[in-house]
């Protein structure tokens, strides 16, 4: 009998650009995945990674069955067993240590994951502990604290309209291999390429020749970790040439004069011998921002995961500001997303401050910030025995060992615990010491919908995506996982029901949109919403609610009647009735109600940032260090978790040292031989690519190798392991307002091994 053929259309959630695939398949097997031609954001555009997904479903590593550790092995069991095996293990946990003996770490993965978005929290709130670390204290916590203090929220970023930019500069980011980031959209190429075909111009500002900076106008091979000092110089040129002018946004703005007077030690000159760049360079930037016609600063991971990360993150929007291009086509602009940001519910302009170092980490009393410590000081809160002692781990979709620094010192550590939990599809180098793994379905088993992603979108677009393929037999959603964990640590039990955590989390969301007098639910009846909810649960009900009481949502009968393009006030079933997405439209500005800070306005003086200016200031008189170590990423390559796909890893290794010509010549090294590079904290052996790709002083390589750790479960991964640049970074070194780690300009020593 013939298998009956079937298309389903889904949003990628391997990265962060959203892009749309047509999914050919027979039966419950996909036969063919390609780039939706009638998305309305990715218009059929797809990188090498989207068409993967039935590989990574189908991977016969990715684990089916929870295991359990037996006798020192991990073994596979059934879903009871292994909630069984959590109660015993963590009710004995808690008796013995109590719960701040717990700590939790929450990977990348779940940015891109419904059911994490919206149950993680209950989980954490479950577990009762004040250790909660994620990978955000690696890559953009510098960003989300510039955003939250300048516009009220963490997630209200300003984002660079490139599609109708005359002028993009590009820092630290490389979004030819990234997609983008934290500036959702699909295919960054096409939309750079579209805006020189229209006689746009792109500076890209980066120590290496990256894929982005190869198409560049103007490429500046800036010393990685200085940043911040070649964007202070650049509001010193602007201000000496009489140039500072804030425009439309400017009457919001405050502080202006001060934050001017305050950067005057960065003059061009000042900084030039440290940055790399010519003073008169610095000062032909600055003025190409002041004349063109529109402009958008954009940085990102080389800019965030740097010494002065907060500062350079901060000064990305007061270039922004200054020059005009704040809440403008073509500047930058705030998204407005359909569903979930903080930035469109409440009373426009008013909010409350951020504050962050409620607590302090034990060892060595770094700050938390946004409610979580940072992700480099876990190990030492493990390996370093008193009060407080961390002997417990949960982790959801994270693998810390290849993505946090001093990654060999965590790795003894996670040896040591009394328990760890983890939540994750693969045994990899972090879970090979869990005690117990439940794994979550694979991506085209789940519902999925971008809810933090589509705030910082170039876009504003909605599109939900139903599960593709059903759960294996016995095999719990994900939402499901998290809330009988949840229970579990709530003492209720590894049988109860993970509708209670269901049901408790979309009750507080109603009682919010009842309670908000600015909503369109203000005063309704809580019950009678719940009961227009119905009969859905899960991820798929809340989605609903947060769709329909959002800017563009029908308000369960008082939102607006149409929204775009004559599709309806949407709601799940609306977008369920476009799979190929509902187009919002272009963003608009939206000062000043899109700000949520206590005073209405964006003050500039932002307390902890102006404080790290000295910090900043004395890296002037620094000497250089002979070699440093920065990063890069792969458009085949997704952080550690996708490097178990052939068809992503296969050809030449990548996992490769870039040096140029003139530093092998000195370090005597040779292309393809292998070169040992040690920082304070370890030392690894790598082979040697020579490429002028890379400025001199600086020696480059990716991140989220290593895969050739005992017990790791990763069979192509293990083939291709390469080395894990983390073994080198060092823990003790962050940005001071974040607390975010330092994993770009490491100092190293380089030698033939």
């Amino acid at each position: 009998m013939d298998v009956e053929e079937r298309t389903a259309f889904r949003t990628c959630p391997l990265c962060e650009a959203g892009c749309g695939l047509e999914i050919t398949v027979k039966g419950d097997r996909v036969t063919r995945i390609r780039g939706d031609q009638h998305d309305v954001f990715s218009h059929g555009f797809l990188c090498p990674k989207g068409s993967t997904l039935r590989q990574l479903h189908e991977d016969p590593d990715r684990l089916r069955q929870p295991l359990v550790r037996r006798d020192g092995e991990l073994v596979a069991v059934s879903w009871e067993e292994a909630f069984a095996e959590v109660e015993r293990r963590f009710t004995a946990f808690a008796d013995e240590h109590g719960r701040e003996a717990l700590g939790v770490y929450v990977g990348n993965p779940n940015a891109h994951n419904l059911s994490a978005l919206l149950y993680l929290k209950p989980l954490l709130k479950s577990l009762g502990t004040r250790n909660v670390f994620s990978a955000s204290t690696v890559d953009q916590r510098p960003k989300e604290l510039s955003s939250a203090w300048l516009f009220g929220g963490g997630l209200s970023i300003p984002v660079p309209d490139v599609d109708r930019t005359d002028l993009l500069v590009v820092l630290g980011a490389n979004p030819y291999a990234s997609n983008g980031s934290l500036a959702t959209a699909p295919d960054w190429p096409g939309r750079i390429e579209a805006m020189r075909a229209r006689g746009g111009r792109l500076v890209v500002v980066d120590p290496r020749r990256s894929r982005t900076a190869e198409e560049a106008d103007l490429h500046l091979a800036i010393r990685p970790g200085t940043d911040a000092l070649l964007l202070a110089a650049v509001v010193t040129a602007l201000a000496a040439a009489g140039s500072i002018d804030a425009g439309t946004a400017g009457e919001w703005v405050d502080g202006i004069d001060e934050v001017v007077a305050l950067l005057a030690p960065f003059t061009p000159a000042a900084v030039a011998p440290v940055v790399g760049i010519d003073a008169a360079a610095i000062e032909a930037l600055a003025a190409e921002l002041a004349a063109a016609p529109s402009a958008a600063v954009y940085g990102r991971i080389g800019t965030t995961t740097a010494e002065f990360g907060t500062v350079a993150s901060w000064l990305v929007d007061v270039v922004n500001i200054v020059t005009g291009n704040l809440d403008r086509p073509g500047g930058t602009m705030f998204a407005k997303a359909a569903a979930g940001a903080s930035n469109t519910r409440g009373k426009p302009r008013e909010g409350r401050a951020l504050k962050t170092g409620r607590h302090r980490s034990r060892v060595r009393g770094a700050a938390e910030t946004m409610g979580e410590l940072p992700a480099a000081c876990l190990a030492e809160e493990i390996d370093t025995p008193g009060a407080g002692q961390i002997r417990g781990l949960v982790t959801v979709a994270g693998n810390p060992v290849l993505s946090t620094p001093n990654s060999e010192r965590l790795d003894a550590a996670l040896g040591t615990l009394d328990l760890y939990v983890a939540v994750d599809i693969y045994c990899n180098e972090t879970t090979r010491h869990a005690d117990v793994i439940l794994p979550p379905p694979s991506a085209l088993q789940k519902g999925h919908y971008d809810l933090a992603l589509l705030q910082v979108a170039l876009r504003n677009v909605a599109n939900y995506s139903a599960p593709v393929l059903p759960l294996d037999d016995g095999q719990p959603d994900e939402w499901e996982i998290l809330a009988r964990l949840a229970l579990i640590a709530q003492g209720m039990g590894a049988d109860a029901d993970p509708a209670i955590v269901d049901d408790l989390v979309v009750g507080a969301l109603v009682q919010a949109a009842v309670g908000d007098e600015h909503g369109p639910l203000h005063g309704r009846d809580a019950a009678d919403v719940l009961a227009e909810l119905a009969p859905r649960t899960g991820p798929e009900r809340l989605l609903d609610l947060l769709l329909r009481t959002g800017p563009y949502g029908d308000g369960f009968g008082a939102g607006v009647e149409e929204s775009v393009a004559g599709v309806p006030g949407l709601s799940l079933d609306v977008l369920l009735a476009h799979p190929h997405g509902v187009d919002l439209g272009p963003l608009e500005p939206r000062l000043p109600d899109v700000l949520r800070t206590p005073t209405g306005r964006i003050d500039l003086l932002v307390e902890a940032v102006v404080g790290d200016l000295p910090r900043l200031e004395a890296v002037l008189a620094r000497p250089v260090p002979e070699a440093v170590l920065v990063g890069r990423r792969d458009l085949r390559s997704n952080n550690s978790w996708m490097h178990n796909i052939e068809v992503l890893v296969k050809g030449r290794p990548r996992c490769t040292l870039h040096v140029h010509p003139d530093d092998a010549a000195r370090w005597g090294l040779v292309d393809g031989a292998q070169a040992v590079v040690t920082g304070r904290v370890g030392r690894i052996e790598v082979p040697v690519e020579v490429t002028d790709a890379v400025r001199t002083g600086v020696v480059s390589l990716p991140h989220g190798w290593g895969h050739d750790l005992e017990g790791v479960a990763l069979g192509v991964a293990n083939r291709h392991a390469g080395v894990n640049s983390n073994v080198v970074t060092d823990e003790a070194v962050l940005d001071v307002p974040s607390g975010n780690a330092v994993l770009n300009g490491i100092p190293v020593a380089v030698a033939a091994a």
